[in-house]
């Protein structure tokens, strides 16, 4: 298939170049995917997919444009190429587009050595079936649970390939299997969910069925009963499910397009502390065995592991080729790209300093405050950082949580917030973002 993929790439430059363009690069993305659904222990969907779609992006000067397709026919190549060299004569230019120069192309393109591939057979959709319904019922059994939303198997395989006329070329391969559960407590207007889940690129890696079924049950019971909690201003530990959301708004805020633009709260932060003294936040492309890891980027450049913060102190800006001409810098090596649009600036894997207590003791310590399981809605001004979004989790008292909580707004700015937080030891190492809980003293809460 990866020469298959390679061969069509070739075709697109190829065409494009027949077709008037001084430069062109493509992209091919195939895929096959397996879903299965479970409720109440009967098949209730199981969906198959296959498919192939291809992008070009061709430049006639600095003008550029991208046409993309389902269809790998010769003809339909043909006419992209001819689309494509069309549109670029009538856009307008921009002095920063273009592919990049052969000296600054990645040479090591070999992916074997992340780990990315399955080497056993794609499972039989009756064994997928087999462990949504495992899950679900481990789920069923937990007491006070009412019914289990859904439980869902799946399992995917997924090439890419890339080449450019100034002679990149390089793919990779990966697989995913995937095993999720949502349970529902309580009934009416006092029904509370929650959900576990596993993805592994690799089936021995993945998490026992009935563990993933108990645990959903469990954090769905255990949100029974909630309530508003009191409006103040707290300590608020945000959980490792949902703590790297916190990071996910440092990492909008410091890409390149966001900089380009003069849109971001980071600007005029660059060399400057933002996160406490002694925290790093590495982007780690290479990490073996994870989804999305990759040797080269979007536009062929080497990737490479990169401090965006070091100890603290942001030590620059996501980019691509594009946005990195614009601000006269070099490209971080960043570049994300599909089939239907140019590459723009993005971060993958990172992994963030990690504490030395569990949430366990930081809970014990925090006296009164808030433990965050989950949120809703986000209002965050990319101008200013100012942070506002819904909540809900478990009200501590004394050290010890003591009722689970719902409807609750928490609020701060990202400058202050991020500058105090303060990690645990509880990251999972084994998914793109390394992000453990996160303790922040001092949050406005807004709730009964």
């Amino acid at each position: 298939m990866t020469r298959t993929l390679a061969d069509l790439t070739q075709r697109l430059i190829d065409a494009a170049k027949g077709a008037g363009a001084d430069n062109a690069d493509a992209v091919a993305i195939s895929g096959t995917s397996v879903n299965i659904d479970v409720r109440n222990s009967v098949l209730e969907e199981a969906q198959r997919s296959e498919s192939t779609d291809i992008g070009l992006r061709v430049f006639i000067g600095h003008r550029s444009a991208n046409v993309s397709a389902s269809d790998t026919s010769d003809r339909t190549v043909e006419e992209m190429a001819h689309r494509a060299v069309a549109m670029a004569n009538e856009a307008p230019e921009d002095p920063h587009s273009g592919i990049a120069d052969v000296s600054q192309l990645a040479t090591d393109t070999d992916p074997a050595r992340l780990d990315l591939v399955d080497a056993g057979d794609e499972p039989d959709p009756a064994w997928l079936e087999e462990q949504a319904r495992i899950a679900e019922s481990a789920a069923q059994a937990v007491d006070g649970i009412a019914q289990v939303q859904s439980a869902s198997a799946g399992y995917g395989r997924r090439q890419v390939y890339m080449a450019a006329s100034n002679g990149f070329s390089g793919g990779y391969e990966s697989t995913g299997h995937s095993l999720s559960a949502v349970a529902i407590s309580g009934e009416g207007t006092g029904m509370e969910r929650d959900y576990d889940f596993d993805s592994r690129i690799h089936l021995s890696d993945m998490r026992d069925a009935a563990e993933i079924g108990r645990v959903a049950g469990e954090r769905a019971v255990a949100r029974h009963g909630a309530r508003k909690p009191q409006t103040g201003t707290y300590p608020v530990l945000f959980d490792e499910r949902i703590a790297g959301s916190l990071i996910g708004h440092l990492l909008s805020a410091s890409n390149g397009a966001m900089i380009a633009r003069g849109s971001s709260w980071l600007l005029g932060k660059n060399g400057q502390r933002v996160l406490p003294e002694g925290m790093d936040l590495i982007e780690t492309p290479h990490r073996p065995r994870v989804s999305g890891s990759r040797l080269f980027d979007g536009e062929g450049l080497p990737t490479a592991e990169r401090k965006i913060i070091d100890d603290g102190v942001l030590t620059g800006w996501t980019l691509d080729l594009a946005t990195a001409r614009k601000l006269g810098l070099e490209s971080s090596g960043s570049a994300s790209r599909g089939t239907s649009g140019p590459p723009s600036p993005s971060v993958g894997h990172v992994t963030l300093t990690q504490g030395v207590q569990s949430p366990e003791d930081m809970i014990r310590d925090m006296g009164t405050g808030l433990l965050i399981t989950s949120m809703i809605g986000s209002t965050i001004n990319p101008n200013t950082g100012d942070y506002s979004r819904g909540a809900s989790g478990f009200w501590v008292e004394n050290g010890e949580i003591v009722y689970p909580v719902n409807e609750c707004t928490v609020a701060g700015n990202l400058h202050d917030m991020l500058a105090r937080i303060v990690p645990a030891n509880d990251a999972r190492t084994h998914i793109s973002r390394v992000i453990p809980s996160l303790m922040i003293d001092g949050m406005t809460l807004a709730g009964a």
